[in-house]
């Protein structure tokens, strides 16, 4: 297993710097010509969902990278994810989506959302009225299906809290290999890392920048002088500490950049080396909020917060 790399629960390996390809303008295009460039710098996780739109790109340009040979599919990780609304029948939503991108299977299937919606709710963020009872035994059942039938390597969760894991735990027959969830220096998700760790459940994050560029995101984590100050010493970049602090963790993480300079940037993490006085400087990080009076980042803007208090438990 190279050092870029993880051993999930499943018995595969998965890329730890991944590709994340959700953009509000979702240019196919834009986003081909984005995971080319990426293939070119190493990136080999690239991730998607239905909900972003983004499955038809990312399967023209992953397949017409294999065919002229740039890259072979056993080297490649996609990751796509089950949309609140076909919680009913992930199967179909499954074949649905390798329809879209043109594959046999994807790596990881991850349940986006413990949330279900109803059937027309295929929107980013869903209004009240689209809710319905989650029954997370019958979708889980559905993702072991998909399993089973070989649409998928290895199937996980996204945005799932400690009791939502303990809870699908006690009846799943698969245990999630992923948990997918917004995770970076000034969002740290410590007690879940500790739930996923103890059932060798790992942890990808997702939005490890903070967010920045996106309309609920922020540029708190680059612009912390406590960051800064960090990469300044090493001669590297904030967003470098950033990514760097969530792989230290022991976590993947899902960067989201289409610029060619900054997804170079984001590759050099892997280079960075932090000493342990860097790590005590970023721990004084809650410290430093409450001091300025802030809030954890995103916590108020984010649209998902909405779906996060019908949660109706604690993180």
């Amino acid at each position: 297993m190279r050092s870029n790399e993880v051993l999930l629960n499943c018995g595969i390996t998965m890329p730890v710097m991944g590709l994340g390809t959700y953009s509000s303008e979702n240019d196919r295009e834009t986003t081909e010509l984005a995971i080319h460039m990426a293939l070119k710098m190493g990136y080999r996780h690239f991730d998607t969902a239905k909900i972003y739109g983004s499955e038809p790109a990312v399967g023209n340009a992953l397949t017409e990278a294999i065919l002229h040979g740039r890259v072979e599919r056993e080297d490649i990780f996609v990751t796509s994810k089950l949309w609140g609304s076909d919680h009913h029948d992930p199967v179909s939503a499954l074949k649905q989506t390798l329809l879209n991108m043109g594959m046999e299977y994807v790596d990881m299937y991850l349940v986006h959302w413990p949330v279900k919606l109803k059937p027309w709710a295929c929107y980013a963020v869903p209004k009240e009225e689209d809710f319905e009872e989650l029954e997370m035994e019958s979708t889980w059942a559905g993702m072991e299906k998909c399993l089973d039938m070989g649409l998928c390597r290895c199937i996980g969760v996204s945005n799932f809290s400690s009791k939502k894991i303990e809870h699908l735990l006690n009846f799943a027959s698969v245990p999630p290999a992923v948990n997918q969830v917004e995770m970076h220096p000034m969002w740290r998700q410590s007690k879940l890392r500790e739930t996923c760790a103890s059932h060798r459940i790992h942890v990808s994050a997702y939005s490890p920048l903070g967010g920045p560029g996106n309309i609920w995101g922020s540029t708190a984590v680059v612009d912390n002088p406590i960051i800064q100050s960090i990469a300044l010493k090493h001669k590297a970049t904030p967003a470098q500490v950033a990514l760097k602090w969530g792989l230290s963790k022991g976590s993947s993480v899902i960067v989201k950049s289409f610029n060619q300079n900054r997804m170079k940037e984001n590759m050099g993490s892997f280079d960075l080396k932090l000493d342990d006085q860097d790590f005590n400087d970023i721990d004084r990080l809650e410290e430093w909020k409450i001091m300025r009076g802030e809030f954890l980042v995103n916590e108020t803007t984010s649209p998902y917060r909405t779906i996060q208090e019908l949660w109706d438990d604690e993180i």
